[in-house]
């Protein structure tokens, strides 16, 4: 940014980067200087409170004590004035606004005022939330930070104390720092992309804080985007880094315990000098120097903080990134070009909005030319054309400029121009995640580490767009495993977009999903997940878990499969068996593992699961992950039941869910798979109707030994159970042998006349029961769930009929016959309810099949009435309490003829009316709630106003409740009122036991003598509201009652219908009283015979596994096409189709833009094609005529004059004109002209290309001059002349001589082979193996080598990786090698005086069993700890120092292999 003089507006700089940071020291607290700058101070009122107490708290404790400001304590008068006039200080305040101390200072007095020495540091007073008066209610946060404050500190400022969430992209925003115009459509672009880029990838936007130039405009687009968004994506992180002395009206931020809120008025008007903070940033960290009015002051913190954030690691799904960093810039002056240069030499990428003005449009303009023709003169007739103040530039601040674009465009790989329109490009967002990805890609790595950079970067940042675009590309070719990785990442992180991308590349579920990498899975649950929950609580109680360790560590799979069963029920087995002792699983340190190493192992080591579908498709649906279970359901092999298990998984945590909403969604989820089970089971039905009933009872070991039928029953799936499929099958098993042909009367017919069966009346499914004998036909018949049925049907109403004569008939002192029938009848009965309590084919356990059947309300009823009976029938047996025994009987037959309803729930027609009733019956119990509240309200008040001390019990009840009770049905009471009244009818005194008390009587009239008009007001109120309101409430409840179970009737009785069907199925065909011979039957086999229960094949069926996998694949089959026609019918939707419409739309607009641009830009091309070509002409014809002229043909006077031929003007040059040179064709040497020379804070002198030849004049050269200190000062180098010409420093710098400085480098080189001993090959050409070095310090790596001392043959650095005894070794094979390069050496320490000369030689091994490459792999040692080695394969993006690449690049064409 700009700097800004008096009546400026702005930072001096929005600068984020410097090429070297300043270390910096906690500094300790000055001692008695407490006051603050005491005028700011006096006018503050006390902080309101506001937000969380506790966090303030720690807070105004916390900042003081580790953040500082920096204040004056010597005060120098200033020539200068303040606004008011008043003296001012050297550091730019009033004598007011210092100190006491400073004032009059004793040490300090006489002495020049020094920043360094008299300004100190001492605790800050003003932090905490910032409001801005009259521009809503966003609540920012702020805090006075010293100039010197570690990075590291205020890092942890912003998230942990702040709460900001470490970012994935950090965004630097540079520009002009005053206000300037931009076009609306670029500027609506930019706001977009802006906010787009930092929303998808949860980015911090850095800028300077204040309300003017592009930092206004980063609030605006902030603005907007907070404006148009909902509150779910969360809001913008936009830090403000600026000059604490520069802010206006600053005084309000002051208060030493923090404020909370301080109330800041943006007031640009009164603002002079000084400027304002933007009211749409988020966050402010002001920068103090202790300075009044100076700009720039926070130029360097930002600078080490934006380097310092970068360098930070983010770990989330396992997978770690250093946050990456793109500067983008908008318009700008000099400031912004340093900030730009500082970037690219930091290896920052830069994006450049062209269009926006001056700066930005200089470097977009000349981005894309040859640095050959980038001159002075270039640079200077832009400058005129984008600054207006351009005579203020001068020569030399010109060649500086000419420098630093070179400098800059020179490494395009980290440079990016955003230009409106081109090539389609439309948002900004793109450009800046584009540009991350080329600088990666661009950057020296190793191939495969380069590669997965870029794809950890689109994952964190959620960009699928991107990584589709730039990374999956023919350019690379992805293995599987390559992306195991990313793949757990993407599933942790919940980005179901990189998941399908992942696995449309290639990756397999079946070889990724393993032991380990389903066991990281689950131990990186959400801790808001229930099932974290869960989980956590199961292995608390746990006594194998070690108590110390964090809980999770302790997590193994069968703790999952505990937690897994309790959701899915008990009738399920485990999904993952508990480890034998002997077998141990690899325990998985968490927080330790890197995802790379998880998939690193052997593959002896890799366990992998039974179904991994099926444990991904179960993390996914636990955890409410709708996108994402919805791919992985794609993939799965058994889906119908995969459906209907993951319905009745989110049934069961819906139930335990404390959100809501949560809650809700999960049931939307679980309705969302039934209807996906019943689409795939529609299309297995409408294709084959045997096979698809076969998929309702085949076992699925996947899913726990259970069946589809079982998990819908389970999972109360009523849509499911009620579909035709399903139904048919249910009346297949109903009928049992027989055709469901068969008419019903034919059946009944047959069972009282049972020869017709031999006779054909009867069809039978099976076409060998038609052929066999009669007995098979006859056991075929009784044996069929529909004849025991109605078997049981009559022999249940004979058993009523029966009870019933025996009550109202034949009860005698001595039971009868018929009554011992009774007796034997329920006696079968208790028998068979014994075996249905003890009938477990599944092996649930008794406990378990307790609760299952007495989860069932006939059950109960049963046995309910089986006590009872007992009760009666022992009262019946004793004389005395016969009458007794009577009655219960008779309450018992009721309780018996209720029964019957059960029995008819399988009839189509009575069935769902009985359903209906039970529903209403719930209404029935809560009106006799709110009934009860008016009869007893009136039946007291009516006692109590009427009776007077009524003690019997009995009639107090008559007369409260019965009576009270009676009158909502018309029979009101006679004593009522006067008019009706009787003594006769009642008893005076209350002794008579079978008339009520009389009323209060006036004895004298003998008339009523309580208040008759209150009672029959009271009477009136009741009838009113029991009988009108009370009555038409339970009617209108009936009413939605049955309207609302209506609808779903039929779905309910055909779902109860299976336990009516499976109960008769496994109903012994006997009817009672003969069916204790089948229970004596069964008694022999169980307890006798040892044979235990199974289930028959019809309801649960083992296929055999040939025939299980065919049926699989025809499910997948099947379920494609439903998946195909679910994206048809989703394509045919009116929304959808609009919105296909509309996107082909914006598409063919792009591609007119685009067909437009690339139209007006060939025509430029074939113009300035056709000029070249018409200019190669003219200087043909020149040279002919120069030609014929000296040949003697013609005269000088016959010449025809050329005409003057006109330079085409750069601005006409298309921006995307092709790059005419590489970078690394330069003419001159690049390494040493940089401007910053390594090791030392000495700037060069800036040399264009243009002026490096000492042949071409410059005249303002003036060189700095740069001699390092050297141990040995013995000898004077004579003085030389670098011979690649200016370097823009003189003396001998950090290099060891005046003059060359010799080095060697050896390049030492073999085949790279597979563990056969085979060469790798690529592209048709052999791959070698370098032998490479590399000190800690360096992120870069060397070829072994160095400078060498005069008279030796080993540089000192080969030295150290080489044993002392190999040396000699080492020197014949030097001799051996061929030279590859000898000369200059391009390097950063080269001077004007003092250069490096390189000589490489090239060592190779052509074969792995060659004597002295053994000799020289065990010989390789290092003494150093900071200097490591490795044979590194050879790449292209090998991260080599200097020129080393070139040099090895030379050696790799001499042996004609790869690069």
């Amino acid at each position: 940014m700009e700097p800004s003089g008096p009546g400026k507006l702005g930072s001096l700089d929005e600068d984020g980067f410097g090429v070297q940071t300043r270390r910096t020291m906690d500094l300790g607290l000055v001692p008695n200087l407490r006051r603050s700058n005491s005028s700011l101070f006096r006018s503050r009122r006390s902080p309101s409170p506001f937000g969380n107490s506790e966090k303030q708290e720690n807070l105004s404790s916390w900042i003081p004590e580790n953040i500082k400001k920096k204040e004056c304590v010597y005060f120098v008068e200033s020539a200068k004035v303040s606004d008011a006039g008043k003296v001012v200080c050297e550091c730019g305040y009033t004598r007011e606004q210092h100190l006491e101390e400073a004032i009059k200072p004793h040490m300090f007095q006489g002495k020049k005022w020094d920043p360094k020495k008299h300004v100190q540091e001492m605790p800050t007073d003003a932090f905490g939330d910032i409001v801005f008066t009259g521009l809503g209610q966003k609540v920012g946060k702020y805090v006075r930070v010293s100039q010197d404050t570690p990075s590291s500190v205020i890092y942890h400022l912003m998230t942990q104390h702040w709460g900001l969430d470490v970012p994935n992209l950090l965004i630097s925003v540079t520009g002009g720092a005053k206000n300037f115009n931009m076009k609306l459509r670029l500027k609506s672009i930019f706001r977009r992309g802006l906010t787009k880029v930092a929303q998808t990838t949860g980015a911090w936007i850095i800028t300077g804080g204040s309300h003017a130039g592009v930092m206004k405009q980063v609030g605006e687009a902030v603005r907007d985007f907070s404006l148009s968004s909902s509150h779910k994506e969360g809001d913008i992180i936009t830090i403000g880094v600026a000059t604490w002395g520069t802010i206006h009206n600053r005084e309000s931020l002051i208060h030493p315990m923090g404020c909370f809120p301080a109330e800041y008025i943006l007031d640009e008007e009164g603002q002079g000098d000084l400027t304002c903070l933007d009211n749409n940033h988020s966050h402010f960290i002001l920068v103090d120097d202790g300075t009044h009015g100076l700009y720039g002051v926070e130029i360097s913190l930002r600078t080490r903080l934006e380097k310092f954030i970068s360098e930070q690691t983010k770990e989330k799904g396992g997978v770690a990134i250093k946050i990456p960093i793109v500067c983008v810039v908008l318009e700008g002056g000099p400031g912004t070009l340093n900030t730009i240069y500082n970037a690219i030499a930091n290896s920052t990428p830069c994006v450049i909005v062209a269009g926006s003005g001056r700066v930005a449009d200089v470097i977009a303009q000349v981005a894309n030319l040859p640095i050959s023709e980038i001159t002075i003169s270039l640079i200077q007739k832009k400058l005129s054309m984008f600054f207006p103040e351009m005579e203020t530039f001068t020569e030399s601040k010109i060649v500086e400029w000419t420098k630093k674009i070179q400098d800059i465009v020179r490494r395009r790989q980290l440079l990016t121009i955003f230009r409106e329109g081109k090539d389609g490009q439309q948002d900004v967002d793109v450009a800046i995640l584009q540009a991350l990805l080329k600088a990666s890609r661009n950057h020296d790595q190793f191939c495969h580490e380069n590669w997965d950079h870029q794809l950890k970067l689109a994952v964190a940042w959620n960009r699928v767009d991107i990584a589709l675009s730039e990374i999956f590309t023919d350019e690379r070719q992805w293995k599987p495993s390559d992306l195991h990785p990313m793949m757990t990442a993407a599933l942790i992180s919940n980005k179901p977009d990189f998941v399908k991308l992942f696995l449309e590349n290639g990756v397999r579920l079946k070889e990724f999903v393993t032991w380990d990498t389903l066991l990281y899975l689950y131990k990186n649950l959400a801790p808001s997940c229930l099932f974290y929950n869960k989980l956590q609580k199961v292995l608390t109680e746990d006594p194998e878990c070690v108590p110390c360790t964090p809980i999770l560590l302790s997590l193994r799979m069968h703790h999952v499969a505990q937690v897994l069963r309790e959701l899915l029920g008990d009738f399920t087995q485990p999904l993952y068996p508990r480890p034998r002792p002997l077998r141990q699983f690899t325990k998985l340190n968490v927080q330790g593992v890197s995802l790379r190493s998880l998939y690193k192992r052997s593959s002896g080591q890799v366990m992998f699961t039974i179904d991994p579908i099926r444990d991904l498709l179960i993390w996914a649906v636990i955890q409410n992950r709708k996108e994402l279970a919805e791919i992985i359901w794609a993939q799965s092999q058994d889906c119908i039941v995969a459906a209907l298990a993951c319905s009745k998984l989110l049934k069961e945590l819906s139930k335990e869910e404390e959100d809501t909403d949560c809650s809700e969604e999960m049931l939307a989820l679980a309705d969302e798979y039934e209807l996906r089970a019943i689409g795939v089971f529609t299309e297995c039905y409408r294709k084959d109707e045997e096979r698809a009933q076969k998929l309702l009872t085949r076992v699925s070991d996947s899913w726990g030994k259970t069946t589809c039928l079982q998990l819908a029953l389970e999972a109360n799936d009523m849509k499911f159970v009620s579909h035709g499929g399903v139904q048919a099958f249910l009346t297949r098993v109903w009928w049992g042998q027989l055709c469901v042909e068969n008419g019903l009367w034919r059946v009944m017919l047959c069972m009282l006349a049972f020869p017709l069966l031999l006779t054909g009346f009867i069809s039978f499914r099976e076409k060998k029961l038609k052929s066999k004998n009669g007995l098979a036909r006859v056991r075929a018949f009784f044996n069929a769930p529909v004849v025991i049925f109605h078997l049981n049907i009559l022999s249940y109403f004979a058993f009523l009929w029966l009870f019933a004569f025996v009550l109202m008939v034949d009860f005698q002192a001595t039971p009868s016959w018929r009554e011992c029938v009774i007796y034997c009848w329920l006696f079968s009965l208790v028998c068979e309810e014994t075996r249905q309590l003890f009938y477990d084919p599944d092996g649930y356990g008794l406990l378990k099949r307790a609760s299952l059947y007495f989860s069932d309300f006939w059950n109960k009823l049963d046995v309910g009435a089986i006590l009872l009976f007992i009760g009666g029938l022992t009262c019946r047996l004793i004389p005395a309490t016969l009458y007794t025994g009577r009655v219960i009987l008779s309450l018992d037959f009721i309780m018996f003829c209720l029964r019957l309803m059960h029995i008819f729930t399988v009839s189509k027609t009575l069935g769902p009316k009985i359903i209906i009733v039970k529903r209403m019956m719930k209404d029935v119990f809560f009106f006799l709630f709110l009934l009860a509240v008016w009869v007893v309200s009136f039946g007291v008040a009516k006692q109590a106003i009427l009776i007077h001390n009524e003690s019997r019990v009995d009639w107090i009840f008559r007369g409260v409740v019965y009576h009270s009770y009676l009158t909502i049905f018309g029979q009101i009471p006679t004593y009522i009122d006067g008019v009706n009244f009787n003594p006769d009818q009642c008893s005076p005194n209350g002794t008579d036991p079978y008339k009520p008390k009389c009323p209060e009587i006036d004895m004298t009239r003998h008339e009523p003598a309580f208040p008759q008009w209150l009672t029959v007001i009271l009477l009136c109120l009741y009838l009113l509201f029991a009988n009108i309101l009370l009555l038409n409430l339970l009617i209108a409840m009936f009413n939605y009652t049955f309207q609302e179970v209506q609808e779903h009737t039929d779905q309910i009785w055909k779902f109860q219908r299976h336990d009516l069907i499976e109960e008769y199925y496994s109903r012994p065909p006997a009817p009672p009283p003969l069916i204790l011979l089948n229970h004596l039957q069964l008694l022999i086999k169980r307890v006798v015979l040892k044979i235990p229960p199974k289930r028959h094949k019809q309801l649960k069926n083992k296929l055999e596994k040939n025939e299980e996998a065919a049926l699989l694949s025809w499910e997948i089959y099947l379920k494609e096409n439903y998946l195909q026609n679910q994206q048809y019918q989703l394509k045919q939707r009116p929304e959808q189709r609009i919105q296909d419409i509309d996107n082909k739309v914006d598409t063919m607009v792009a591609l007119l833009d685009v067909d437009r641009m690339k139209r007006s830009g060939s025509m430029e091309q074939r113009l300035a094609s056709l000029e070249e070509q018409m200019a190669q002409t003219t200087r043909a014809l020149n040279w002919i005529v120069r030609a014929l002229r000296d040949g003697g043909f013609g005269s000088e006077a016959d010449v025809p004059a050329p005409a003057p031929q006109k330079a085409t003007d750069e601005q006409d040059r298309m921006p995307d004109v092709k790059q005419r040179a590489e970078d690394g064709d330069d003419l001159y040497h690049v390494n040493a002209r940089h401007l910053l020379y390594p090791s030392c804070p000495v700037t060069r002198f800036p040399v264009p290309d243009e002026k490096v030849p000492w042949e071409t004049e410059f005249a303002i050269y003036d060189p700095p001059f740069y001699t390092a200190e050297r141990k040995d000062k013995a000898g004077v180098d004579p003085m030389g002349w670098n011979p690649m010409g200016r370097t823009g420093l003189r003396g001998r710098g950090s290099l060891s001589c005046f003059g060359p400085n010799h080095a060697l480098h050896p390049v030492v080189t073999r085949w790279w082979r597979n563990q056969d001993g085979a060469i790798y090959k690529k592209s048709f050409k052999k791959m070698l193996e370098v032998l490479v070095v590399k000190r800690s310090r360096s992120e870069l790596w060397a070829l072994p080598g160095g400078s060498r001392a005069p008279g030796e043959m080993l540089p000192q650095k080969l030295k150290q990786i080489l044993q002392v005894e190999f040396w000699p070794s080492f020197e014949n094979l030097l001799e051996k090698g061929a030279e590859v390069y000898k000369g200059y050496a391009d390097d950063p320490r080269n001077t004007d005086n003092a250069w490096i000369e390189t000589e490489a030689i090239s060592i190779h091994f052509s074969d792995q069993n060659d004597m002295e490459l053994r000799q020289l792999n065990s010989h390789l040692h290092t003494c150093d700890a900071e200097v490591s080695f490795r044979w590194q394969v050879v790449d292209r993006c090998m991260p080599l120092y200097a020129n080393h690449k070139t040099i090895l690049q030379k050696a790799v064409t001499l042996l004609g292999a790869y690069y």
